[in-house]
């Protein structure tokens, strides 16, 4: 059985040591972004298709008229997945109406790297906070659960996030970790296997109610 692996960042991912510590794990280097959480922004897909030039074989998948015919098999075609940030929620709505959620989750268990940042960084777990619903920040339950427990990414890029998410957990929202711009976590089968950062003192917390432990973090 292979690996089933996600990299779940805090913030900048693409264009970082991380976007190629992602393409090392991958089994080849044909790189898949997805983009829908920024609606399909068309300077992000550029972006992406600069940042892996040299490094990977790219391409991009639209959901905006409609996604491709064939979408299982050409998502799973690809050696690594890349998902952007943005709105968590509207994402998440798209992808279920078109049974993308399913397709991912079958890509996982094939062995396909799974990552990315902010939306792209909660959406692996069963819950999140999220600027989705405006920018008090939301608990939001409905992930797609590959990962146990809630994220909070922009941990300490963005003010209101630690103290918001340690409110929630706080009250009885699923613990679970947070992550730094620039910090992230390896997930090998489920299980927390390495932290990982690409900027000084940027890291990831277990955050459980009345606590937060800072995760040893290995610099790339």
């Amino acid at each position: 059985m292979p690996e089933r692996q996600i990299v779940a960042c805090g913030g900048f991912l693409l264009g970082s040591a991380l976007q190629d510590y992602v393409l090392d794990l991958a089994r080849g280097r044909r790189a898949l972004y997805v983009p829908t959480a920024n609606m399909e922004n068309p300077h992000n897909v550029l972006t992406f298709y600069e940042r892996l030039r040299g490094r990977a074989a790219a391409d991009h998948l639209l959901f905006n008229p409609y996604p491709p015919d064939d979408l299982r098999g050409f998502t799973l075609s690809f050696d690594a997945i890349f998902v952007a940030g943005g709105n968590t929620a509207n994402m998440l709505a798209v992808w279920r109406v078109h049974g993308f959620d399913q397709i991912l989750r079958e890509a996982w268990e094939a062995g396909v790297v799974l990552a990315g940042s902010s939306a792209g960084m909660i959406c692996w777990f069963e819950a999140g906070v999220t600027d989705s619903f405006g920018p008090q920040l939301e608990g939001m339950s409905d992930g797609l659960g590959f990962l146990r427990g809630s994220a909070c990414p922009h941990y300490d890029g963005e003010a209101l996030r630690r103290p918001r998410y340690r409110e929630l957990v706080d009250n009885g929202f699923p613990p679970g970790y947070a992550a730094d711009d620039g910090a992230a976590l390896h997930f090998v089968d489920s299980d927390l296997r390495e932290v990982l950062s690409v900027r000084e003192a940027a890291t990831a917390y277990s955050v459980e109610p009345g606590t937060e432990t800072p995760l040893e973090a290995r610099a790339l």
